[in-house]
């Protein structure tokens, strides 16, 4: 049996924003101080989550209806960038990029196609 968790049940949340600043309450305890940001999801057929992006060394207490889940810390974009770079095969992307559509002949045509093939990659397409 495993230990019931913050998300296994919904809790009342309340949020109000002006766009630039926003106060956040779960269960009416106001937990704004503890957090850096937040999203709101919503998906139709199942409840609410909302994830709490917190405050480093500042810890979050609950009482505890949407379901809340704490994220993890931010990758910052180069790791991201890096990640994505170090999982190519290159023969794949040199394959990908000779059977491109739009080569043009140019001195660094290769390479222009190699950079247009990664970016239709990292935004998933073939």
């Amino acid at each position: 049996m495993t230990a019931p968790s913050m998300a296994d049940e919904p809790r009342h949340v309340r949020i109000t924003a002006d766009g630039v600043m926003g106060k956040v309450e779960i269960d009416g305890a106001d937990i704004s101080r503890s957090i850096r940001g937040y999203e709101l999801q919503h998906q139709v057929g199942g409840p609410p989550v909302l994830v709490l992006h917190t405050v480093p060394h500042r810890g979050l207490d609950f009482d505890g209806l949407a379901q809340v889940a704490v994220a993890t810390p931010e990758q910052d974009d180069g790791q991201i960038i890096a990640a994505f770079l170090a999982n190519i095969e290159p023969a794949a992307l040199s394959r990908a990029a000779l059977e491109r559509d739009d080569l043009d002949g140019s001195p660094n045509e290769l390479t222009v196609a190699m950079l247009r093939q990664l970016a239709d990659w990292a935004q998933g397409r073939t």
